[in-house]
């Protein structure tokens, strides 16, 4: 049922922290040959060592288009759910529902509008008609109340929160002119603050360098490890133009208080050495108008702070790089009561445009 005559927020609901135990976790099978490189081959290979990863964790439900159905279900994978969400592209982080819950342990779902990271004015594919029917159609399977956006643009992506009341986001995705045009950053922080049950908008200045398919995420940038503790993209290299955006959030979380007035600890992660797209990446790629163009000697958003979180385990991206043994070691120690899984090939979905916890949305357990 659709909820139009209330928020989250007034209702006694709030978005939980994503390491708080999940009930399942949907992922959507990749295909679009104009943004996923030999008829999504390579890609679908990693989707599916993925899967199969998570599903030792939790269940797993994958969504897909009608023609991909019989290929999914004669993978016959345990713990996995196999259901047809016609869908756009893959990225269920930003295009499904942002699940809340409250002190009963009852959940709902917020089915945030999505425009294509931008709409006419700076999206990077159309149409998206599809990907903006996913939460509802994800809300339905769960069997559970949803509240929507009709006049609020957000992506799950752009979002970290802690459950504990405090949202961190970037200025550089939320105060995008594609997203919400019309309303302040004032106005923008109010409706995070009722949908999400929150109190208080954190403001990372900018997302990770070369981001331009969601105009900078806060989820490449930064993840809680825990209430009070996040871990952040970092670069060392005054030389590398993501330097100085790792020294500005940086400097703001140092300055700031979360909801419940603690100081912030910063955990540095250090992005992954450069990488570009190869000649071979960008032919394998049906370019059309109106989809981003993947272009050799394009600079790729590597990011190891974009990983996956399942029930006891953290997903984190290789991408055959000098910092992804760095990554594991620093990851263990943030979450040491978590297996910290490998997940090899990420660059496969780094060249789609995002990473594992993009490619993710997981459901709370009540």
């Amino acid at each position: 049922m659709r909820i139009t005559d209330s928020t989250p927020k007034a209702d006694g609901f709030y978005m939980p922290c994503e390491l708080d135990e999940h009930r399942c976790i949907y992922i959507l099978w990749p295909q679009r040959e104009d943004n996923w490189r030999q008829n999504a081959e390579p890609a679908q290979a990693v989707f599916k060592n993925l899967i199969q990863t998570m599903a030792k964790y939790e269940p797993v439900v994958v969504g897909t288009n009608a023609d991909q159905y019989r290929n999914l279900i004669g993978m016959n994978m345990p713990n996995v759910s196999i259901v047809e969400i016609s869908n756009n592209d893959s990225w269920i982080r930003d295009s499904g529902p942002s699940c809340v819950i409250n002190g009963e342990g009852r959940i709902r779902g917020v089915d945030w509008a999505f425009n294509g990271y931008g709409g006419l004015v700076n999206g990077i594919y159309f149409p998206w008609d599809l990907d903006d029917l996913i939460g509802a159609k994800v809300c339905n399977i769960e069997g559970i109340d949803r509240y929507r956006t009709d006049d609020f643009v957000l992506e799950g992506g752009a979002i970290c929160v802690d459950g504990e009341g405090t949202v961190i986001v970037t200025e550089e995705t939320l105060l995008d002119p594609g997203r919400n045009p019309d309303l302040t950053k004032d106005q923008i922080e109010e409706k995070l603050k009722e949908y999400l049950g929150a109190e208080k908008v954190l403001w990372i200045p900018d997302g990770l360098y070369g981001d331009e398919d969601t105009n900078g995420h806060a989820d490449n940038v930064v993840q809680f490890v825990k209430p009070g503790k996040v871990v952040l993209s970092w670069e060392d290299n005054p030389d590398d133009p993501q330097y100085e955006r790792s020294q500005k959030a940086l400097e703001y979380l140092q300055s700031v208080t979360d909801a419940k007035g603690r100081q912030i600890e910063v955990v540095k992660l250090h992005v992954p050495a450069p990488m570009f797209i190869t000649k071979e990446e960008s032919q394998g790629v049906d370019a059309v108008d109106g989809t981003f163009p993947r272009i050799e000697g394009a600079r790729l958003a590597g990011s190891y702070v974009n990983f996956g979180i399942v029930n006891g385990a953290i997903l984190c991206p290789q991408f055959d790089n000098k910092y992804d043994a760095e990554a594991m070691r620093v990851l263990q120690e943030c979450y040491p009561d978590r297996v910290i899984e490998p997940i090899a090939g990420a660059r496969e979905i780094l060249l789609g445009g995002g990473n594992i916890h993009c490619i993710t949305q997981q459901v709370p357990k009540p």
